[in-house]
């Protein structure tokens, strides 16, 4: 099915069983062969139309300038040309991507937009971090649930500081508007929330008793200080424009909503990678001495090409500090300088690389076991136990430090005098040139200098 489905990529159909021969064209191609690869085309054609389930952007919430403001829209489908094809071609490089997208505004207008542009506009929203953020216009409404504290159960005695309960419906300046926690408010528009609960009479109310008075006494010097800061609201709940869930339950509702399967794909491929950490044993048993620890997803999006990530996360708070070291030393920033300046030196080739999933590469000395939960597929419920050095494991640094410089000694390395995380051996060059080739550790990410810097990588 792969190769059939490259050929039409690439808008030939030919047969693969019998070498340049046209499949309508052939007249020795039978009936019954011909009607198959009918069925098999079609089939094709069909996955090409639902290609949208591993688009990127789908679903992205993309902030456009749009007349003379800004507004936020979702990316909801890709376009497609007259016969049913998508238009434009994905590529790497955003500013080569020629796909284009159907995006729908607050105000239920849709507009189209290439990919180049939509990538530029989410980018020039969000931080470093990809967190995005909103400029705020006003307070339109508000609302409380059962878990805020009434009037009458404020106890003069002992005053509570609390701001459980209540919420916000904030206009923003995209045209959107969203409820938002009031601790969330108290920090990024503590004024404007201030003004807005005296007007409403609500300063009684226990969630704000405690600092709106106080708070609209001071309004002059507040004045001053706020005026000094970003009228911005950062946004927790999405990523690069993309909807961040909390647990697997929601990664999964995300894909049914979105009609994708990027966060499942991700999460498989997660446990898949993890799968030498755990071992089940046939009878359920758990040796004594083992301690049972929780566990959880944390979810993010990789800036290059949108990728969903989740990162399975061990709950190492629950352990035992080790008796011994836990801690994963690091290359000095002074010894990178230096190296760089020797590779300049001696005409060395410098390449970086990262160790996927580095840390279950490295048993572990801590005795403890999880239930397994439902990203275990059929092993739910489960007692597992954690054999490898997963990430939240408090000696799972050191472990992998141990079991990385350990596999380094193998190949002829050794630590420098200097510095335990620059690593070297002896070396030569083709040309008869004898030197010292360095391998620089930062926890899983390296640094090779040699003049063949992938014949080393290839080694370990």
């Amino acid at each position: 099915m792969h190769h059939y489905y490259r050929i039409m990529k690439n808008g030939i159909l030919l047969l693969l069983l019998n070498k340049n021969v046209s499949l309508f064209n052939c007249q020795r191609t039978n009936d019954v062969l011909r009607s198959r690869m009918v069925i098999v085309l079609l089939n094709l054609l069909m996955t090409l139309r639902s290609c949208d389930s591993y688009d990127e952007y789908l679903s992205a919430l993309v902030t456009f300038p749009v007349g003379d403001q800004n507004l936020r829209g979702e990316v909801i489908r890709r376009r497609r040309d007259m016969n049913g094809r998508p238009i434009g071609v994905r590529h790497s490089n955003p500013i080569l991507d020629t796909r284009e997208y159907d995006v729908v505004f607050p105000d239920g207008t849709t507009q189209a937009y290439s990919a180049n542009t939509t990538a530029e506009n989410l980018y020039s929203w969000v931080d470093e971090e990809g967190r995005s953020f909103s400029l705020f216009d006003e307070i339109i409404d508000h609302k409380h649930d059962d878990t805020a504290l009434s009037i009458g159960e404020l106890s003069e005695d002992s005053p509570s500081y609390t701001t459980k309960g209540w919420s916000f419906l904030v206009s923003w300046k995209d045209g959107t508007s969203s409820y938002v926690p009031l601790r969330e408010m108290k920090a990024s528009f503590p004024f404007q929330t201030a003004e807005y609960v005296a007007a409403y009479s609500l300063t009684k109310e226990p969630a704000f008793l405690w600092w709106v008075p106080h708070f609209v006494k001071k309004r002059d010097r507040v004045i001053g200080k706020l005026s000094k800061k970003n009228n911005k609201y950062w946004h927790r709940t999405h990523n690069y424009g993309i909807e961040l869930p909390k647990t697997v339950a929601e990664a999964l509702d995300i894909d049914r909503r979105t009609g994708t399967t990027l966060w499942r794909d991700s999460i498989e491929k997660e446990m898949r990678n993890n799968a030498p950490a755990f071992k089940f044993n046939d009878d359920d048993f758990v040796p004594i001495g083992y301690k049972h620890i929780t566990y959880h997803m944390i979810f993010e999006i990789k800036m290059v090409g949108l990728v969903r990530k989740p990162r399975y996360v061990a709950g190492g708070h629950l352990t035992h500090l080790p008796v011994d070291s836990v801690y994963s030393s690091v290359i000095t920033r002074e010894s990178v300088r230096i190296l760089f300046t020797i590779a300049a030196l001696n005409d060395l080739d410098v390449i970086g690389a990262d160790v996927q999933n580095a840390y279950i590469n490295a048993p572990t000395k801590e005795k403890v076991y999880t239930t397994a939960g439902p990203e275990f597929g059929s092993n739910q419920g489960r007692p597992v136990l954690i054999v490898r050095a997963l990430y939240g494991l408090k000696s799972s640094g050191a472990r992998w430090r141990d079991h990385f410089a350990a596999i380094l000694r193998e190949n002829g390395f050794k630590s420098s005098l200097a510095d335990p995380d620059v690593l070297m051996r002896k070396a030569k060059k083709p040309c008869g040139f004898l030197y010292w080739e360095y391998l620089l550790a930062y926890v899983d990410d390296i640094l090779i200098l040699s003049h063949a810097p992938h014949a080393v990588i290839d080694s370990l």
